[in-house]
């Protein structure tokens, strides 16, 4: 490969993403496999396997961001979020190197932790996600407004443990009881007990302190409070053994309008999504899944004013608890170059994807499809067979009508209490478009591919237990989702830099930035598409 041996492989991905989403029209630029930019011819390879695009850039040309980010300058609409998308870029190569560079001294600490330090929903394998690239979002590493200094202090992939900030509110909205851990007014260094009456304690990230401190009608405290450690997301963290705390971050990312600040609406209903599900779950009741409890939340009305509580269950305490991000992150041991090879990557692989599809088939079948990405899947294991942890459900979407016929609304599960309307539709294509793009793209087949590319578990093979697993999951009586995957010319995919950065929603016209679409792509199930 020629060129810069970090930022050439880059450039490479985020021109496939734009290319991907025909932005600003790429796709009419393509002749004879070449992508004529307007600053420069850029060759194009037959990708091998078609995972999502037929084309890709050869990432042998030595490309640079500025080749990239020249031709995006000169193709987009004046509208166009064009420089924050270089800075997003430029972040995103910035941090890659930073990486880089303090890996190896955090795989020797990580490599000395001993394995009861690593069961249960701690931080070792979320640490060992963090250095890993998103399958689909090319700057995926980036997140904006932090300065490099910020990331080593706060950021997962350090592993660092650092103090909470807290801060009095008046005129909050809470759900759910306060752990044991949460602190009094006189732990935080607030000692006017009678004056803070109406007053309630709310954790504040330190990266958040200056914006929470301007805030009229919260009081910051003087004292920290809380040795937290960062989890996957960075604006999760470890709070307990069995708790973790999700709190508002002033940045981005996977797009400068992915925002990690919390809004309020959020907090209710994805405690009402975890209610229809545990709902579910008691129908279902052979589903190899356990649920997150989301239940404890607080809110002000302010984006960096929130809360959640996130506590796991006691089957997860002595478990390892391996986010499917991390199952190909480079291992800190000796023995094992990846995490999965700790254990049999066939029947593991396996167990994992009739898990996967089983559950999300029936989850459809109710009407019902999660943004379950690989972020918010971790597979349970230890001696039991494996079993699916789930967290995170304020991105679902659900068919009210179709759920309603399968699963009389509770009083405290009805879907049409939901405050975010965007998450319910009566189309099953939406429905269809989710499962897609999430549980078959990101969680399924970008494993599989993973693990082709690090010579784990041939392409070939991963594919046949992918097809193998979703027919039996769909059986004979599931036609209209087994027509939109296994039987489909082509397959949905998302437009996340579009969307997430470059082009406003008004002219989008995407209600939500992740749940919009660009041009379909190859349907890499069908039995006769090349694979290799």
């Amino acid at each position: 490969m020629t060129g810069d041996p970090v930022e050439s492989p880059l450039a490479a991905r985020v021109l496939d993403a734009l290319l991907r989403e025909n932005y600003a029209g790429l796709v009419g630029l393509v002749q004879r496999e070449t992508l004529r930019l307007p600053n420069r011819s850029v060759r194009l390879l037959r990708a091998r396997p078609a995972f999502l695009s037929e084309l890709v850039v050869d990432p042998a040309q030595g490309l640079t961001l500025n080749d990239v980010l020249v031709a995006v300058r000169a193709l987009a609409d004046p509208r166009d979020e064009t420089a924050a998308f270089e800075r997003e870029c430029r972040d995103a190569l910035a941090t890659i190197k930073l990486h880089r560079d303090a890996r190896p001294a955090v795989h020797r600490r990580l490599a000395r932790l001993p394995d009861e330090l690593r069961t249960g929903p701690g931080a070792f394998y979320e640490t060992l996600a963090a250095y890993n690239d998103h399958p689909v979002h090319p700057t995926g590493r980036s997140r904006a407004g932090l300065s490099l200094a910020d990331l080593s202090r706060y950021a997962p992939e350090f592993g660092p443990s650092f103090t909470l900030r807290w801060a009095a509110v008046r005129d909050a909205t809470l759900a759910g009881s306060p752990p044991v851990w949460w602190p009094t007014p006189s732990d935080v260094g607030l000692d006017a007990p009678g004056a803070l009456s109406t007053f309630r304690l709310f954790p504040v990230h330190p990266l958040a302190v200056r914006q929470v401190a301007e805030h009229r009608g919260a009081i910051l405290a003087p004292d920290p409070y809380l040795q937290v450690t960062p989890t996957l997301s960075m604006r999760t963290v470890t709070a307990a053994p069995l708790d973790h705390l999700k709190l508002p971050l002033p940045t981005s990312t996977l797009g400068l309008r992915n925002r990690r600040t919390i809004v309020p609406g959020t907090l209710p209903d994805g405690a009402l999504v975890e209610r229809v599900l545990r709902d579910v779950l008691a129908r279902e009741s052979d589903l190899p899944i356990l649920l997150a409890d989301e239940q404890t939340y607080g809110h002000a009305q302010d984006p960096l004013l929130g809360y959640l509580v996130r506590r796991f269950p006691p089957e997860t305490a002595h478990a390892h608890i391996v986010p499917v991000a991390a199952l190909l992150a480079e291992s800190p041991d000796d023995t094992n170059a990846y995490v999965i090879e700790r254990w049999d990557i066939r029947s593991l692989f396996d167990a994992y994807l009739s898990a996967l599809f089983s559950f999300n088939v029936t989850l459809f079948r109710y009407g019902i499809a999660l943004e379950a990405h690989q972020q918010n899947v971790a597979l349970v294991l230890d001696d039991a067979p494996l079993r699916l942890l789930l967290k995170d459900n304020d991105g679902a979407l659900i068919n009210t009508s179709r759920l309603r016929e399968r699963l009389p609304p509770s009083p405290t599960a009805d879907p049409r209490d939901l405050i975010d309307r965007r998450m319910t539709t009566s189309d099953d294509e939406a429905l269809a478009r989710v499962f897609v793009t999430i549980t078959l793209h990101l969680c399924a087949a970008a494993p599989a591919l993973g693990l082709a590319e690090r010579g784990l578990l041939p392409w070939r093979t991963g594919l046949a237990m992918i097809r193998e697993r979703l027919d039996e999951a769909l059986g004979p009586g599931e036609t209209f989702l087994r027509a939109r995957t296994l039987d489909a010319d082509t397959l949905p995919g998302k437009a996340m830099v579009t969307a997430g950065t470059l082009v406003d929603k008004a002219r989008t016209g995407a209600a939500d930035i992740n749940k919009h679409y660009g041009p379909p792509g190859p349907n890499y199930l069908l039995p006769d598409v090349k694979c290799c």
